[in-house]
């Protein structure tokens, strides 16, 4: 089973979600407060399950609606996504994939982890 784990940062608070093998498969922005990060947990719970995909990898992409995990290729070359919440927000980030398809595999674990991982404080 995943985890949220919260952990303080030197400007706020973050989380990652992580799966049962305890690989990071999502981050969060850093947020003000514990509370907003709790609600930014919340908020990827509920969109992750539901959240569409559209994959900006292809030529002449088709836009999907929010919520929706965005496939997109980064400056450095590899594969990531971002979870965006139904009012267009990031929520939650990908680690950097090599290939497309460890990039959806991501995406899948995403969906399976987050709607009822545990939420966990980093020592």
């Amino acid at each position: 089973m995943g985890k949220f784990v919260i952990r303080k940062t030197a400007t706020g608070v973050k989380f990652d979600l992580k799966a049962g093998n305890g690989e990071v498969i999502a981050n969060s922005e850093v947020y003000e407060s514990e509370n907003a990060c709790r609600n930014g947990i919340e908020s990827v719970r509920k969109n992750a399950p539901i959240a569409n995909l559209e994959d900006q990898t292809v030529e002449g992409f088709e836009k999907a609606k929010n919520p929706k995990f965005e496939v997109y290729t980064d400056k450095a070359g590899d594969v990531r996504f971002r979870l965006k919440a139904t009012n267009g927000q990031i929520i939650a980030t990908g680690e950097p994939y090599k290939s497309k398809s460890s990039c959806l595999n991501g995406i899948e674990s995403v969906r399976k982890n987050a709607a009822d991982a545990q939420v966990v404080e980093e020592e």
